[in-house]
C-alpha cells in the first residue's frame, strides 16, 4: 500500500466483530475467512480501514477478549494462514488493518498464568497483581471488577488473591514488573513485523494499579454514574482512583509510541475510560504517546445539542496536542439508532447519526451494521450469551443487542450462516440486509456509501478546526475550517422540523446539497430544517 504516515488522522475505520460477521465453516460463528469474503463490500463503503475484535486463541469466557496467546489465531476464526490472506487482501483494496490489542490481562488459561499461580518463586510470580488476605481471610482492598462483586479472587495454589478488574477468568498483569512490560511489547512487535497497520487498545489504561492496594473512596449517590455501567452495578458505587489510570502507565505508553514509530504509518487508538476520560484522554494523546483515543462519552442515551457541544469542546480544551477518534456505536452499547431514536427510528435518523460522527473534528469509528440502520436486537434471556448481561439482567441486557448477526440477505439467518448462529438474528435486520438495501437507491447503505465519498472530497471535514456556534435545543451548529475550505454544519436532532435564524457574522452562505441527506434550505435570514435534517454550506 502507498505509504502515509497521517492516514489516521480524519479516517473512518469500520469496525468488524469477527463472531458476528459472517460464518463460512457452518459453526455459527463468524470467521476471518468470512471477512475475507466481504471485504470487497467493506470496500464499496469508502472506509479507510477495518479495526477486528480479538480472534486470538481463547477459551471465549469474555469472547476473546480473554486471551490465551497473544501469537495465534483461534481456531474458531481460522489460522495465522487466513490472517495472512485477510491482510494482503485488504491492503490490496486499499483497506488498512487494525487489530484490537488487550494488554492489561490475560485469561486465565494464559501460559503465563498457569506458571504464576503455581508457587510465590516461580519465573512468573510476578507477573499478575497478587496479594495476601487480610488477616480475617478478606480481599486485600475494597476494589471491585466491572462485571460485578469484588475484584479478587483466592488462589488456593499461593494462598494469595490475585486482580480481575473484569471477570474472574481474566487476571490483571502486573505491568509494574519490566519483564511483562518487555514481553507485552514483543507481541504487539509480532503484528507489526507481520504488517498490521494500527492497534486498537483495548482498556489501555487499567494497565497499571496502585502498589499500596489503597481502598478506592466512595462515591455519593447522585454521583453514581459512569461509561460502561449501570448506577445498579457496584462498581459505580467508588471513585476508580488506585485500580486503574495511574501515573505510571504514561511512560509504558511513550516506550509503545517508540516502537510503533519504527513502523512507518503503523498507529494506535487507545480506548480510555476512567473518572474523567476526556481529561485522561488529553493526557496519552500526543506526538509522544497515543495517536488516537476515544472514549464512551458519545456512547451514552443523552443526544441533545447541548451535550454534544460541552462534550467535543470540553475534549478540544483538554486534549490540545492530539487527535480524538468519535464513535457512536461498538460491540459494548446499545445500538445508536435505538438509543437515540427508540425502534421506529427512520432511516433519515441513521444516515443523519453517520453524518453527524463524520462531521466532527477527529477520526471516525463505524460499527458493523451501522451503515444498515441497524436497531438494537431484543435477545430473550434464555439466548444470552453475555455474562455481563446475564449476571445483570432484567436491569441490564447485556452487550448480545449490539452484536447479532450481520444481515447479508433474505434467507436462512439472513445469510451470516449455514448453521445455528451463535446468536440468534434478529427479525427485523432481515428487512434491513445488504442485499436488500443494495437494491435501494435510497436506502441507509447507499446513503452512507455516498456520504463517505462526499466526505472525503471536503477537506475541511476530513482535518479541519472545529467552532461550535450558539443554536436553541436541538440544533447543532458549528463550523469547519481547513484546507482553503470553510463550512457551516447544521443538524436538526428531532423528530420535527425545526428553524434557526442564522448568525449575520457568518457572512455569504453557499448552499451544499450534494450529499445522500435531508438538507435545509435558506428562507432569508433563517434557516429551515426538515426532521432529522442537516446543512452543509461553502462560508464565503
Amino acid at each position: 500500500m502507498q505509504q502515509d504516515a497521517a492516514w489516521w488522522r480524519g479516517a473512518v475505520i469500520y469496525q468488524i466483530y469477527p463472531r458476528s460477521f459472517l460464518d463460512t465453516n457452518g459453526d455459527g460463528v463468524g470467521d476471518l475467512p468470512g471477512i475475507i469474503e466481504r471485504l470487497d463490500y467493506v470496500a464499496s463503503l469508502g472506509v479507510d480501514a477495518i479495526w477486528i475484535s480479538p480472534f486470538f486463541k481463547s477459551p471465549m469466557a469474555d469472547f476473546g477478549y480473554d486471551i490465551a496467546d497473544y501469537r495465534d489465531v483461534d481456531p474458531l476464526f481460522g489460522t495465522l494462514d487466513d490472517f495472512d490472506r485477510l491482510l494482503a487482501k485488504a491492503h490490496s483494496l486499499g483497506i488498512r488493518v487494525m487489530i484490537d490489542q488487550v494488554l492489561s490481562h490475560t485469561s486465565h488459561e494464559h501460559a503465563w498464568f498457569r506458571e504464576s499461580r503455581e508457587s510465590r518463586d516461580n519465573a512468573r510470580a510476578d507477573w499478575y497483581v497478587w496479594a495476601d488476605a487480610k488477616p480475617d481471610g478478606t480481599p486485600p482492598n475494597n476494589w471491585l471488577s466491572l462485571f460485578g462483586g469484588v475484584a479478587w479472587r483466592w488462589e488456593p495454589r499461593r494462598g494469595q488473591y490475585f486482580l480481575h478488574n473484569f471477570l474472574s477468568s481474566q487476571p490483571d498483569l502486573n505491568f509494574h514488573n519490566p519483564a511483562v512490560r518487555e514481553a507485552t511489547l514483543d507481541n504487539v512487535k509480532f503484528w507489526l513485523d507481520r504488517g498490521v497497520d494500527g492497534l486498537r487498545l483495548d482498556a489501555i489504561n487499567f494497565c497499571f494499579h496502585d502498589q499500596q492496594l489503597r481502598d478506592n473512596p466512595p462515591k455519593p449517590v447522585e454521583l453514581r454514574t459512569g461509561r460502561g455501567f449501570s448506577p445498579d452495578n457496584p462498581y459505580a458505587f467508588q471513585y476508580h482512583h488506585y485500580n486503574n489510570t495511574q501515573p505510571q502507565n504514561l511512560d509504558f505508553l511513550e516506550d509503545l509510541r517508540a516502537l510503533l514509530d519504527r513502523y512507518p504509518g503503523a498507529t494506535t487508538l487507545g480506548e480510555i475510560s476512567s473518572e474523567d476520560s476526556l481529561a485522561t484522554m488529553g493526557e496519552y494523546v500526543n506526538e509522544q504517546r497515543l495517536h488516537m483515543g476515544y472514549s464512551f462519552e458519545l456512547l451514552t442515551d443523552d443526544f441533545s445539542a447541548a451535550y454534544i457541544r460541552a462534550t467535543v469542546e470540553d475534549l478540544e480544551a483538554k486534549m490540545t496536542r492530539g487527535w480524538p477518534c468519535w464513535a457512536i456505536s461498538n460491540h459494548d452499547v446499545r445500538r445508536a439508532v435505538t438509543r437515540w431514536g427508540g425502534d421506529d427510528a427512520p432511516d433519515a435518523l441513521a444516515k443523519q447519526l453517520v453524518a453527524l460522527v463524520c462531521s466532527l473534528r477527529g477520526s471516525v469509528c463505524l460499527y458493523q451494521g451501522e451503515e444498515l440502520g441497524l436497531t438494537e436486537a431484543d435477545v430473550p434471556f434464555e439466548s444470552l450469551q453475555d455474562p455481563y448481561g446475564i449476571a445483570f439482567w432484567p436491569n441490564f441486557k447485556g452487550r448480545d443487542g449490539c452484536r447479532t448477526p450481520m444481515p447479508w440477505n433474505g434467507g436462512a439467518h439472513a445469510g451470516f450462516s449455514q448453521g445455528k448462529p451463535w446468536l440468534p438474528v434478529a427479525a427485523p435486520h432481515s428487512a434491513r440486509s445488504v442485499a436488500a438495501q443494495d437494491a435501494q437507491a435510497d436506502s441507509v447503505l447507499n446513503g452512507v456509501r455516498h456520504l463517505m465519498r462526499w466526505r472525503k472530497a471536503h477537506p475541511a471535514l476530513v482535518a479541519g478546526a472545529i467552532a461550535f456556534l450558539d443554536a436553541p435545543e436541538p440544533v447543532l451548529a458549528f463550523t469547519r475550517s481547513g484546507g482553503d475550505e470553510s463550512l457551516l454544519v447544521v443538524f436538526n436532532l428531532s423528530p420535527s422540523p425545526q428553524q434557526w435564524t442564522l448568525p449575520g457574522q457568518l457572512g455569504t452562505l453557499e448552499a451544499i446539497d450534494d450529499h445522500p441527506l435531508l438538507a435545509g434550505r435558506i428562507d432569508g435570514e433563517v434557516l429551515q430544517l426538515p426532521a432529522h435534517g442537516v446543512f452543509y454550506a461553502r462560508i464565503g
